[in-house]
Formats: C-alpha cells, sequence, structure tokens
C-alpha cells in the first residue's frame, strides 16, 4: 500500500521539518523575506562548481568527465520533481515561493555548456544574472512549462530558463574566441 501525500500545512501548523520541504526550500533558505528565487539560484552556483569537481574526481582526466557532471544534475532535477510535488502539496499552493530547489538545480543545469575550466566569476555572474532574468521574464516556453502539475511545472520552467542561460553563455564564450 503506497504512503498517501500528508495534508496541506494548515494556518498555525508548521510543518518546516517535511524532509521534502526541507529539500525543497533548500533548507530552509527558500524562507528569506525577499527574491527567495535569487537565493536558491546563488546556492546553485557552489553546486556547479562542486559537481564539477566531483565528476572530475570520480572520472579523473577522462573523457567521461563531463558526461558524468551532466548525469548527476540531470539526477538532481530529476530527483526535484517528486520532492517539490510533495512539497508543494504540504505548504498548500501549486508552486510556493519558498521552494527553490528548481532555482537551485537549474543553474548547474545552465552552466553544463561551459567547461569547468572557463567558469570564471564574471561568467558565473553572467549566467546568474541571465538565469534570473529568464526566470522571471519566463520567455517561451518557460511560462507554458510552468502550468505543468505539480513538481514538474515547478522544476520545467526553470529548466526552461537554464536553456535560454545556456544558449546566451553559448554565444558570450563563442564570441570571446572568434
Amino acid at each position: 500500500m503506497a504512503d498517501a501525500d500528508p495534508p496541506p500545512m494548515s494556518p498555525g501548523e508548521p510543518c518546516w521539518s517535511d524532509p521534502a520541504v526541507l529539500l525543497a526550500t533548500c533548507g530552509g533558505l527558500g524562507r528569506v523575506p525577499f527574491a527567495p528565487g535569487t537565493f536558491g539560484a546563488a546556492a546553485g552556483l557552489p553546486l556547479a562548481i562542486a559537481g564539477a569537481g566531483i565528476a572530475s574526481g570520480l572520472a579523473g582526466a577522462s573523457t567521461w568527465t563531463r558526461p558524468l557532471e551532466a548525469a548527476i544534475v540531470a539526477a538532481v532535477c530529476l530527483m526535484g520533481v517528486p520532492i517539490c510535488t510533495r512539497a508543494a502539496r504540504r505548504l498548500g499552493g501549486k508552486d510556493p515561493g519558498c521552494v527553490i530547489l528548481d532555482e537551485l538545480a537549474s543553474m548547474p543545469l545552465a552552466l553544463l555548456v561551459v567547461p569547468p575550466e572557463r567558469r570564471t566569476p564574471l561568467v558565473l555572474a553572467v549566467a546568474f544574472v541571465l538565469l534570473r532574468i529568464f526566470d522571471i521574464a519566463k520567455p517561451f516556453p518557460c511560462r507554458h512549462l510552468e502550468r505543468l502539475p505539480g513538481g514538474l511545472g515547478i522544476m520545467a520552467d526553470d529548466w526552461a530558463a537554464a536553456a535560454w542561460t545556456a544558449a546566451c553563455l553559448v554565444a558570450v564564450l563563442w564570441l570571446q574566441v572568434a
């Protein structure tokens, strides 16, 4: 018999210790009173650096380093779907503002197009600003993807914002070489 999701949080009944809520709010970081998504994206920067480091440590200097990093990022993104689904149900909203796992996961996703050795502070700053612009502006297909059900909608619009960011980063890096 499958476990049923707990009921949504009722007024006066905090659920911040629920494992899904704790993960979806990035340990409570999403509870900051202003711009929680910005804090989530900022938390994704060290995750992108760590993911590249872990992949490099596991694969060494082989050709498997980048695919392994992509697999790590994909795993984080995919695990975010059920986590965000449960957290949103627990918090009683479609996409509660305190749920920032989507922003955290989208930053390393956007940076997959940048080789780790080119992830300078300037490139990281540009990626951060671009991701926030695309996440807030929601160009096509971001707005449509956020309409998907549950955690998929919460995560997918940020994946699309990451794709827009990645496209811009590729163009910027190409112009630096050309």
